[in-house]
């Protein structure tokens, strides 16, 4: 009972907090120093083009397993950069993994929980990368309510700053309902994020203005509060104009399709793209 009265509180403060944290839901601007160079990113998007083309990778993993902790994060210094670098790794790294043992992804959960790759030193499995580093620390189970006050030292370094529900229609877990694979930068960041979530979304929902619903992505079910709850899933239906400004459906979750599907990549065109 002790420990009850302990934690209660705790998730509540956390509760809001997270709720506080993503009530905008997408990055203000964007933060990527246009005069840098981004020696890390520019491996993550190799990572993704030796996935693509089925190129060795070796030494590419290499450099990313022994880049100094402080190395990375100091590159890593915007949101932008640090969603670009990740993303890319965990798809790379999905594509890569279950092309060589499709069978891995028989027990999802133990793929997605085990460690199978090394960045900076860090043996990471895929849920440290999705839910701990691009999601801001969130705790997987608790649908994006809730952020966990207990992380390393590496998980606060690099992780992001402000959760962005977009990061959703671009993360590739190997599934036929999941997004596509592009390569992402970190100076552009922001208008791919709004291309690819333009791009799911209308390819996802359907809005049935008789019925009074809109048929959604479960995604947004999952991880409603990096959306900012139901209201905000309608404004992110809205923003890409799913449905109308002044219609509020009910939300109606679709179910999400496992089967392995690999090799889903797609190049998004950015005019000043890097």
């Amino acid at each position: 009972m002790e420990y009850l009265k302990i934690i209660f509180p705790l998730l509540f403060t956390t509760f809001v907090l997270t709720m506080c944290s993503t009530s905008n839901n997408t990055a203000k601007s964007e933060g990527a120093d246009p005069n840098k160079t981004y020696k890390y990113v520019e491996l993550s998007k190799d990572l993704v083009r030796a996935a693509k083309n089925k190129t060795d990778y070796a030494d590419t993993e290499r450099q990313l397993a022994v880049v100094p902790l402080e190395t990375l994060a100091d590159e890593l210094s915007s949101d932008e950069a640090k969603k670009a670098f990740w993303i890319n790794v965990y798809n790379a790294n999905v594509q890569l993994i279950l092309s060589k043992n499709p069978e891995l992804f028989e027990d999802r959960g133990k793929f997605f929980g085990k460690d199978r790759m090394t960045i900076a030193g860090e043996e990471l499995s895929f849920d440290e990368i999705e839910h701990g580093i691009i999601r801001g620390s969130k705790i997987k189970w608790l649908l994006g309510l809730v952020k966990d006050p207990f992380v390393s030292k590496y998980e606060r370094k690099l992780r992001v700053d402000d959760t962005d529900g977009r990061i959703h229609f671009a993360l590739n877990c190997g599934a036929a309902s999941c997004p596509y694979v592009a390569i992402y930068n970190a100076k552009t960041m922001n208008k791919q994020l709004d291309i690819a979530a333009r791009q799911y979304l209308q390819q996802t929902s359907d809005y049935k203005p008789e019925e009074e619903k809109v048929y959604v992505t479960s995604l947004f079910s999952w991880f409603r509060g990096d959306f900012g709850g139901k209201s905000g899933v309608r404004k992110f239906l809205k923003k890409y104009e799913v449905i109308p400004e002044d219609a509020k459906p009910d939300l109606e979750f679709k179910k999400y399709d496992w089967t392995l599907e690999l090799g889903n990549f797609k190049e998004i065109n950015v005019a000043d793209a890097s």
